[in-house]
């Protein structure tokens, strides 16, 4: 899936995957609440309607329940891997 970030300033990214646009809590070094032990302590997508599709603080609120979620969230995890 196709990933653009738009802005990155004090720790705080965003941008748009595919359909979708993402906003994400990115720190320099993973940790326990990052996904998956990683540097993402916080990460929302939303479809064009406003709804989120995966909602991420430090814990799962919203998990990707579509190929298509889960495939956003793999290109912004990818995005910030070390």
């Amino acid at each position: 899936m196709k990933i653009k970030m738009i802005r990155f300033k004090n720790g705080w990214a965003e941008g748009i995957v595919g359909p979708y646009r993402w906003q994400a809590k990115v720190y320099d070094e993973g940790s326990e609440y990052g996904i998956n032990g990683g540097r993402i302590s916080k990460l929302a997508i939303w479809d064009e309607k406003k709804r989120y599709i995966v909602n991420y603080d430090r814990e799962w609120d919203i998990e990707p329940k579509t190929e298509k979620a889960q495939q956003a969230l793999e290109a912004v995890l990818e995005l910030f891997e070390e």
